[in-house]
């Protein structure tokens, strides 16, 4: 493996309280495209920016191969002082670098270089900030959610443009198709400690499940291990005798790790508020127009929504799909043409703006409405507290501005105070920004499981994916044609797209090249412990006991300053005995340990 052009080591810093950073650690080598994953807050942008020199550690070792070049891509792009976008994407250029790259990149990301910077829209400034840091082809790019704000289209464009760059590449993003289609290492940001699977983010999931898992299994272990030492000194031979201290100084130390044992984040809980059940046709919109000037956005749109359905609208930025979402709803009249609303309708909207939301608001006045400590969810009143950890917002924010919350605390904010309310339909634009993978895993099954409608607008193709029954899409001229099925099925119908069908190859040859780990077949749970696994279960505490009392014998014998002078070989053969005994200690420990939790698992 190639030398690492960038490598941190038991990074460390804190913000008062528990650690941000506790030992985390991250390299990169040429031509690595890296995924950096974790929750929001978990200290993945903090980490990115130690890594491009913009934070220093508290502790921890960085470095960087002298001669690397390093770009980094902020959520927030800062272009004071710059006349328009080619003065700021060249900015960035070293004075060996070519300005043509700096056009090339402009062309694809939909940018004539002659904007000003006061004028672009939250898409428009991320696309010149990634014009500006890909630019120089630097060997390292570190990027920080580089898909917000773009479409389809340019999506996967970039996908392309990362895949065939030298550079090496660390990326945060919630789009989990682009982090598979990118990545082929992934580090996994967890309680201020990192972790590193040396495959793409495809098999991150499965592969952080399985350690939450061994984690979990292992701190049971050690719990049970605590209860078996603090009976043997109370009770045991060598309590007896006299108190063993390395036994009770080890009894200390796992009492240590198993209360300072950071468990795994909890997860939110979303649960739509349900309203009565609506008509069985929910919108019916026949012949649809609307135009802006010159502009044609909808022409001749046709459709009927029924109760359950779950349609996707997808389009590139400015094709009208916020335009149609809000025709469909009566929101917007149209130029021509009916849109019919279903009786008993209840409709609850999660717009694009994210609403105008005070950012001196506090998050108990604004989840409540100013009324009070408490708020009605699914018929029952809840405090607003206990509401605000559904959605993994602290007990001490309820009185904290809104202004003070990070990009993703916001927007699971936003989604709590959408989901309070009654709805039978569901109308969420851009409803995935920002959020965090296990937010966004949630939020999927919710739309997928709701009992009413769901309309909803994203960028996010897995999502789609995973969560509509229909897709609606421009055709050019204002023309909609809407798919059965979801994204993936839309491109299907539509002949997909020569990029597409590239990726879509290169994504199985990838697949069918990784290591396949055996299959086997489950085999059922036992209903109870066998004969001899019961009879191993009672008799191990004494053979236990046994080799106990026999370690402390010999280690009372070398104890003895005069042992090696009288006896050099009889020394030797002794030190030879108590490593034997430890090693069997240790094997009946833990089959003793194994048969426990088994025994546990079964009885439970």
């Amino acid at each position: 493996m190639a030398p690492p052009l960038l490598n941190l080591d038991g990074i460390k810093l804190t913000f008062g309280g528990t650690p941000l950073l506790d030992g985390a650690a991250l390299s990169a080598s040429a031509g690595e495209k890296i995924a950096l994953v974790g929750r929001n807050g978990s200290g993945k942008s903090t980490l990115l920016k130690i890594a491009a020199g913009m934070i220093e550690p508290q502790d921890g070792e960085v470095f960087r191969q002298p001669s690397a070049t390093v770009r980094y891509l902020p959520q927030m792009p800062d272009m004071d002082g710059f006349a328009d976008v080619r003065a700021y994407v060249e900015a960035g250029l070293g004075p060996a670098d070519d300005p043509h790259r700096a056009t090339y990149l402009m062309e694809h990301l939909g940018l004539t270089g002659e904007e000003r910077p006061n004028d672009l829209s939250g898409g428009e400034a991320r696309r010149a900030a990634l014009a500006r840091v890909m630019a120089p082809e630097p060997d390292i790019l570190l990027l920080d959610e580089p898909t917000n704000h773009l479409d389809l289209s340019v999506i996967e464009w970039l996908e392309e443009e990362l895949a065939r760059t030298s550079s090496a590449v660390i990326l945060i993003s919630h789009d989990r198709r682009f982090l598979e289609r990118v990545t082929r290492a992934t580090v996994w940001l967890d309680r201020g400690q990192t972790r590193r699977l040396d495959r793409g983010f495809a098999h991150f999931e499965e592969w952080r499940d399985q350690v939450l898992e061994e984690e979990e299994r292992e701190q049971h272990k050690l719990g049970r291990q605590i209860v078996r030492e603090e009976h043997w000194l109370r009770y045991g031979v060598t309590a007896r005798r006299k108190r063993n201290m390395r036994r009770l100084g080890e009894l200390q130390t796992m009492r240590q790790r198993f209360r300072s044992h950071r468990g795994a984040e909890g997860t939110a809980t979303m649960v739509a508020s349900d309203a009565a059940e609506s008509g069985k046709l929910v919108i019916e919109a026949k012949g649809i127009d609307k135009s802006f000037g010159d502009l044609t956005v909808v022409k001749g749109f046709s459709t009927r929504i029924q109760r359950g359905d779950r349609v996707g609208l997808v389009g590139p930025n400015g094709a009208g799909k916020t335009t149609l979402l809000k025709m469909l709803t009566r929101e917007l009249p149209p130029d021509a043409g009916t849109v019919r609303l279903g009786v008993n309708l209840e409709i609850a909207t999660l717009d694009q703006k994210r609403e105008a939301v005070d950012p001196a608001e506090t998050l108990a006045h604004y989840l409540t409405d100013g009324r009070g400590e408490n708020l009605l969810v699914n018929g029952e009143q809840r405090h607003v507290v206990s509401y605000m950890k559904d959605f993994l917002l602290k007990p001490e924010q309820a009185r904290t501005p809104v202004r003070e919350l990070s990009g993703g605390e916001r927007a699971r904010l936003l989604l709590a105070r959408v989901l309070a309310r009654p709805a039978n339909l569901l109308v969420l634009d851009e409803p995935t920004n920002d959020l965090d993978m296990e937010t966004l895993e949630l939020l999927q099954e919710l739309v997928a499981g709701f009992a009413g409608t769901v309309i909803l607008v994203s960028h996010d193709r897995d999502f789609l994916d995973r969560t509509v029954t229909s897709v609606i899409a421009p055709d050019g001229g204002g023309r909609w044609i809407e798919y059965a099925g979801g994204y993936s099925d839309m491109l299907a119908q539509r002949g997909g797209s020569k990029l597409e069908d590239r990726k879509a190859r290169s994504k199985a040859e990838t697949v069918d090249a990784s290591p396949k780990p055996e299959q086997t077949a489950p085999k059922g749970p036992a209903k109870k412990l066998s004969f001899k696994q019961k009879f191993a279960l009672d008799s191990l505490p004494k053979k236990i006991e046994a080799v106990t009392a026999s370690i402390a014998r010999l280690e009372n014998n070398i104890a003895d300053p005069a042992f090696y002078e009288r006896d050099p070989v009889s020394f030797q053969k002794t030190i030879a005995a108590l490593d034997k005994e430890r090693t069997t200690l240790a094997a009946l420990e833990e089959e003793w340990l194994e048969l426990e939790m088994l025994r546990e698992e079964m009885e439970g």
